[in-house]
């Protein structure tokens, strides 16, 4: 069993969940089991990160260039997803968990947005972990979008461009509240981040996996972890730089 530092974990993990049609089809399944099987390997990860003690879980859960897939899948998707909702939320109030949701919602279909909505509101009072599910979530969408907000404050005088800073136009994002992410995993080998968290991922450490998601494992997940404790996260200092700022702060 692989042994972590509870004092090291990362306060905010974010996840690429990718490869269950890659998965389904290794196996000669339709792409829909691939994804039903990477419904329990959602539950696993949220599970195991309440009880790790991570404070914050964002989930890469459905992309806006998802739409362009077959409409056959986009509707099975949408329709595991208000499954998994309705049926997690229990366990969420349980386990002491909030959900959020950050993405372009409007393109979502009523029946989903207003299952959100009734899991968002019961769990608003939950004061554990934030689960997060990015859906019809795109990062550059995203970014266009806090742009835009702040250029009409603008017009509308209620700011000028000099106000604007790195912490104001992050206040207008999606995430808006919440840390930027600590930790990225992504599963199935592809090594690349697909347009999500395009802003928030500036200094995150980033997890690579050959992996497809149904077969993300505790141990995957416990081994990635372990992989992120052994880091040094300088934020551009100097590792001598952190020995005397941990000496300082322990003084």
């Amino acid at each position: 069993m692989i042994q972590l530092d509870p004092q090291k974990l990362p306060v905010h993990l974010a996840v690429i969940m990718d490869g269950n049609g890659r998965w389904a089809q290794q196996r000669m399944l339709k792409r829909i089991v691939g994804h039903q099987r990477g419904a329990e390997t959602v539950k696993m990860v949220v599970e195991q990160s309440s009880l790790l003690g991570i404070r914050y879980l964002t989930l890469f859960a459905f992309s806006s260039e998802n739409w362009s897939r077959p409409a056959m899948e986009v509707r099975a998707l949408m329709t595991l997803l208000k499954k998994y909702i309705r049926q997690e939320t229990a366990r969420m109030m349980r386990k002491n968990i909030r959900y959020n949701v950050i993405g372009n919602r409007s393109d979502l279909p009523d029946d989903v947005n207003e299952t959100l909505d009734e899991a968002i509101l019961k769990t608003a009072g939950n004061t554990g972990m934030v689960l997060t599910l990015a859906l019809s979530y795109g990062g550059r969408q995203e970014l266009c979008r806090a742009a835009a907000r702040l250029a009409q404050e603008a017009i509308d005088g209620r700011l000028s461009p000099g106000d604007i800073t790195t912490e104001l136009f992050d206040s207008y994002l999606d995430t808006g509240g919440l840390p930027d992410p600590d930790f990225l995993i992504r599963t199935s080998g592809e090594m690349r981040i697909s347009n999500f968290l395009l802003w928030q991922l500036a200094y995150t450490e980033l997890y690579f996996t050959e992996t497809n998601w149904p077969d993300f494992t505790i141990n995957e997940l416990h081994k990635a972890l372990a992989d992120f404790q052994s880091r040094e996260r300088r934020f551009g200092m100097t590792s001598d730089q952190l020995t005397q700022r941990g000496d300082l702060s322990n003084a």
